[in-house]
């Protein structure tokens, strides 16, 4: 996989049991780039690590006042710079392609199931978080997948010097051979360590990214009520401990660098003394002295990639452990489906509140209880909050369809729609029946002056479905935002659409056309609504109240007005204290009509 054919056509089914089983799983998905990066790295290292060789064979042939091989030297010492030179550029280019291609695949795999989850997955897992695992925990990951290759080339580096200075120099061989492995462990006993405070650091970062994004999710109303300096200054003390943290974290790191540049100084120092005594004694030639002392400073630089690895992995650990834990949620139903991938019609029906909406039929739910409207609204979906039987599509339980079924067959709009930023066009393309135009559906959600607002606001565009939409359409009022988000789930025109509160954010007169507009566009297809609002109850050909989890009165809309209090609580917006009047009121008139009638009988 090169970087020119992101993104994956499948990015494969991940293990995500754990975070190390899901890195080795990302290593054994590239082993094509891996191999590719340790074929390079090997050539760069080794022409490195060459290099040392040929600079003692060069001072053996001045010293022996040899042209021929002083000659020969010069031509290794060239092809070594020319292995090193090709090595380092390629190794370069296949270490960003595994990490460019082992990020991707984490995105596309979080993408994925943010998709399969929908709504569920900030329910489950802070929004913060799910920024921090798709950005900067992708980062390390990818940065381990591909540092495992370097690290492989550069071990086996090392090990093959070793083995080369003792067959070239056996008595100065062995001291660098049995020293170089101390080197390499010696810092073993601080990752631990570091590991934590790195792990500490990461979860101050998730925390103060998880209060500045609802922060500025929640700006608007913390400052319609003065909160926003209380708000900045706890961002201020949690941003201040993720400094402290890092900090922390640093001090332990830089003393393993320091570490790793003392001992190797502390070997160079070893071998030049022995060195130069066993010069003395005659047992080894200048030439040999000077390989060996160059051999061991060269190989700090592939000893380097020891502190890498451990300083990768100690970041990527719980940063893969967090992508797993992400990837490893589920529907909390079996999703997998054993019936066939056909889109089912007929009544929708919830088994666990008794709601029934018939099919084809405009169905208006009154909950008192607006998160338990919501609830109920993403049950609608097939996407339930807890255990429990599934909703039935005529006949047919939703979560035994495969998933792209269930959500061809339903959409629910939640009472929160988000718009992505893009031209008007590129919202409204969605899947659809191709049964309702786009000039239908804006005009069903009275979109007309959304639309004037969205030429006007854009210099460059005449036709309203080349306008540009901001980010959320943060440029937009709250009742705009919501006629296009109506407007766009009108336009996909599925078996049962799903209205959470659509008309929340509009004055009367337009909410009165909007419900008219629905009411004709949906015409023989199933639709919920659930709202509290007199202008859609009243042109709803089914009205359910449900009341602590359970429908408890279904009618038309003006009959369950005279004949539920409940019903009449909700929709009035009565007060208890009204609510008790009415009902005296109710029982006085009730009690005056039976005397009336006791007195015309006698």
């Amino acid at each position: 996989m090169q970087i020119q054919d992101l993104p994956y056509p499948d990015p494969g089914v991940p293990d995500a049991r754990s975070g190390p089983r899901f890195l080795w799983w990302l290593g054994r998905n590239q082993l094509g780039g891996q191999f590719k990066s340790l074929a390079w790295g090997l050539l760069h290292f080794l022409s490195v690590s060459a290099q040392p060789f040929c600079v003692g064979f060069a001072v053996e042939a001045v010293l022996d006042r040899s042209g021929t091989r002083l000659a020969l030297a010069g031509g290794l010492m060239a092809l070594a710079a020319a292995g090193t030179a090709v090595g380092d550029t390629f190794l370069h280019r296949a270490a960003v392609t595994n990490w460019i291609t082992a990020a991707a695949r984490v995105q596309q795999l979080l993408a994925r199931k943010a998709a399969q989850l929908g709504s569920a997955l900030t329910r489950r897992v802070a929004a913060g978080e799910v920024v921090a695992v798709s950005t900067g925990d992708v980062e390390k990951i990818g940065w381990f997948v591909e540092a495992v290759s370097r690290f492989t080339a550069a071990a086996l580096t090392v090990v093959l010097v070793c083995i080369g200075l003792v067959v070239y120099q056996p008595a100065l061989g062995v001291v660098v051979a049995v020293g170089l492995p101390v080197l390499a462990l010696a810092v073993l006993p601080l990752l631990p360590r570091a590991t934590r405070r790195a792990d500490f650091q990461r979860e101050k970062a998730g925390r103060a990214t998880e209060l500045a994004s609802d922060t500025v999710a929640g700006l608007r109303v913390l400052r319609g009520i003065g909160g926003e300096d209380l708000f900045l200054d706890r961002y201020r003390r949690a941003s201040q401990e993720v400094r402290q943290a890092a900090v922390r974290s640093a001090r332990m790191w830089s003393l393993i660098s320091a570490i790793q540049v003392l001992l190797p100084g502390l070997l160079l120092i070893a071998v030049v003394w022995y060195g130069v005594h066993l010069a003395r004694q005659g047992r080894i030639t200048v030439g040999e002295l000077v390989a060996v002392y160059s051999s061991v400073m060269v190989l700090t630089y592939p000893l380097r990639h020891f502190e890498e690895i451990a300083m990768a992995y100690s970041f990527s650990r719980p940063s893969a452990k967090r992508a797993a834990g992400v990837l490893s949620l589920e529907r909390v139903t079996d999703v997998g489906g054993s019936r066939a991938a056909g889109v089912p019609s007929g009544d929708l029906y919830d088994p666990g509140t008794g709601l029934l909406a018939p099919a084809g039929r405009l169905t208006a739910v009154v909950c008192g209880d607006p998160d338990a409207a919501g609830r109920l609204a993403e049950r609608l979906g097939g996407h339930p909050a807890e255990g429990g039987r599934s909703v039935l599509l005529g006949g047919v339980p939703l979560d035994e369809l495969p998933l792209a079924s269930a959500r061809t067959a339903v959409l629910v709009q939640d009472k929160d729609p988000v718009l992505l930023s893009g031209s008007l066009r590129e919202l409204l393309d969605v899947p659809t029946s191709g049964d309702v135009g786009a000039e239908d559906a804006l005009a069903a959600a009275q979109c007309g002056d959304v639309l004037d607002a969205l030429v006007q606001g854009s210099l460059d565009a005449a036709d309203p479905m080349d306008a540009r939409i901001t980010e959320r359409g943060r440029s937009l009022s709250g009742g705009q935002r919501q006629r296009l988000a109506l407007a766009r789930s009108l336009i996909t025109d599925p078996e049962v659409l799903v209205l959470d509160e659509p008309t929340s954010a509009v004055d009367s007169h337009t909410e009165a056309r909007i419900a008219e507009g629905v009411r004709r566009l949906r015409t023989g297809r199933t639709t919920v609504v659930f709202t509290s609002s007199p202008l859609l109850l009243d042109r709803a050909d089914r009205v359910v109240l449900v009341h602590e989890g359970e429908v408890t009165a279904v009618g038309a809309h003006r009959e369950l007005l005279h004949s539920e209090p409940r019903y009449r609580a909700v929709v009035t917006r009565e007060t208890d204290e009204e609510a008790a009047l009415n009902a005296r009121e109710a029982a006085l008139s009730g009690a005056l009509k039976e005397l009336e009638e006791i007195e015309e009988t006698a």
